[in-house]
């Protein structure tokens, strides 16, 4: 089966000359694989032949030509158009369960979901001539979803749907309260934020509140588009219990790329592979253990599929002090607001590393962050200041122009290495003839590490790199990070809720605690066992190592583990 795909917004005829038809073999041969229509080449599947020509002639890189193995081709669900995007199958919700989808960003999830909220009505790939929704119910005949899409059809199925990005929510003109009324929700858990405005809340208080209208919402079925985008660690862990309490009576599919919350989280995952823009296949359901280390694998056995590369997970040793001179040190260093203080004990950072930053919202990591990086001033303390910062920031907005002027209007600040150490292993050509505002948030916080990563620098300060960066992307963000401290002899400061990202990238750890909001204090850096039992210790939850993977995994609350690493004092568990 072969699928051609044209990214219509990479596509510019205008400023090329038509290389993909001029060099395709059979148009010269007289047959119209390719032609224009509507001022946009199209790929005829039945006959292109393969050659890939096309692709490599498109100077904008917007065609796509992929040999996909025959029987998928009964399983189409929905495509989007003419050589557009196609879905393979679909996710089987599941009564009491919480149905976990695991995939790369771009790939159909949010596509598969949509389909089974009833915001959009799959084709069969038939765009050009929509199917009844008997035919569509008559599509699944003899399966769950045959009896699904019947009372979805007839309105008998009642949907809450939590999207994907939550600061949109910012828009809303009013207050919480407000919102909330509008909801029909009472919203009982954001008493202390109701009276104040959408517009003013921080990205874990939107996610909150879009999570809690979800949840106060009379329905069959719950679907949350990756819920723990922007929520501390503690706020995840009590995310996943509310959704875990909620799917024993409901049926629930979450898409979530922190994979530990997802591990702790779901019963069941379907992996989703495929390619990214071009097409997405729905693999069958897995028990959550086994789908998490089949995607850590890249592999899945049972379809003979080679979807990426394999992740691997290390135990790590304890920090040993490097014999070279720190790079900075930082010393007593306090700061007062109207209604905040911040105090950070003295500590050292060396070459080569990188400094995980664990604590919950409110707490002051990105105040630290800030006041290290030069953007605000300590009251009291001292930084040392004969150090070159590069700073990417918790929250991004896209500027005007394209992803290539931002960076060629830097490249006198960039290091000899950003061309093959950051851009490349970061995907950031494929994204340079993209206007930063048509980005998505995964590909406009790429671009933001990419950017920060470039740059010259002694100490990079990155805030919250994860957000919206599916697993995959994550652990790769976390390697890119870990070899330009390495082979630079440059150190990082990264704050971070992701354990697993902190896990993979951090040598060290930073750890900060007291009462969110109110008084924040900073400790360490400390090895990373002895900073992550300090910080899982104040949260009363447990990890352990997976056997097979090496990836820490949430011990269930009150289980014979969890119960005995509390009594040794083990709360991240190396062995």
């Amino acid at each position: 089966m072969r699928v051609a795909v044209i990214d219509r917004d990479r596509c510019q005829p205008k400023k090329c000359s038509l290389e993909c038809i001029k060099y395709c073999p059979p148009v010269r041969n007289g047959v119209e694989a390719i032609v224009m229509k509507d001022d946009k080449p199209v790929v005829s599947e039945e006959l292109c032949v393969g050659c890939g020509i096309c692709v490599h002639k498109c100077p904008f890189n917007a065609i796509h030509i992929e040999n996909l193995a025959d029987e998928l081709e009964s399983e189409l669900v929905h495509q989007y158009g003419e050589n557009g995007f196609r879905l393979f199958r679909l996710p089987s919700p599941a009564q009491g369960k919480v149905v976990g989808i695991l995939g790369e960003n771009g790939i159909g999830k949010t596509t598969a979901i949509n389909i089974l909220a009833g915001k959009l009505k799959p084709n069969l790939g038939r765009w050009d001539n929509e199917p009844s929704w008997d035919e569509i119910i008559d599509y699944w005949r003899g399966s769950q979803l045959a009896n699904y899409f019947k009372k979805l059809s007839n309105g008998e199925i009642k949907i809450s749907y939590k999207p994907q990005y939550v600061d949109k929510l910012a828009s809303y003109k009013g207050t919480v309260r407000e919102l909330l009324n509008e909801m029909e929700c009472e919203g009982k858990e954001l008493d202390s934020i109701k009276g104040r405005k959408v517009s003013q809340l921080a990205g874990g208080e939107l996610q909150k509140v879009a999570i809690t209208i979800a949840m106060e919402k009379d329905a069959d079925i719950y679907f949350f588009d990756e819920p723990s985008s922007y929520l501390d660690i503690k706020n995840r862990m009590e995310m996943a219990k509310k959704i875990r309490e909620l799917a024993e009576r409901k049926m629930v599919i979450v898409i979530e790329h922190d994979l530990a919350i997802l591990d702790f989280l779901a019963d069941i995952i379907h992996i989703v592979y495929g390619k990214k823009g071009v097409y997405g296949v729905v693999a069958g359901a897995k028990n959550v253990r086994h789908g998490i280390n089949l995607y850590l694998s890249g592999y899945l056995k049972e379809e003979n599929v080679r979807f990426g590369e394999e992740i691997k997970f290390e135990k790590h040793p304890p920090r040993e002090k490097p014999e070279s001179m720190p790079l900075i040190k930082f010393e007593g260093i306090k700061k007062k607001f109207s209604d905040f203080m911040l105090e950070v004990k003295g500590g050292e950072i060396y070459e080569g590393e990188v400094i995980g930053i664990v604590g919950p919202n409110g707490i002051g990591k990105t105040t630290f962050v800030k006041i290290l990086a030069g953007v605000i001033e300590p009251d009291e303390g001292e930084v040392d200041k004969k150090i070159k910062v590069s700073y990417k920031p918790q929250y991004i907005k896209a500027s005007e122009g394209i992803v290539r002027e931002a960076f060629e209007k830097n490249r006198d600040k960039f290091h000899a290495l950003y061309e093959k150490e950051v851009l490349q292993p970061l995907g950031i050509h494929d994204l340079f003839d993209k206007e930063l505002k048509s980005l998505s948030g995964g590909e406009l916080q790429m671009v933001a590490i990419a950017l920060c990563l470039s740059m010259e620098a002694d100490v990079y300060l990155i805030d919250e790199p994860s957000a919206y960066l599916d697993a995959k992307q994550r652990m790769n963000a976390a390697k890119v990070i870990r070899r330009i401290m390495e082979k630079e002899g440059k150190a990082a400061m990264v704050v971070e809720h992701d354990v697993y990202f902190i896990d993979m990238v951090s040598q060290a750890l930073m750890v900060f605690t007291g009462q969110p909001g109110k008084h924040g204090i900073g400790m360490g850096p400390y090895s990373l066992r002895e900073g992550m039992n300090l910080f899982l210790k104040d949260l009363g939850i447990t990890f352990r190592r997976d056997e097979d993977s090496n990836r820490p995994r949430v011990n269930k609350l009150g289980s014979k583990l969890d119960r005995m690493q509390k009594e040794i004092g083990e709360y991240y568990y190396e062995i």
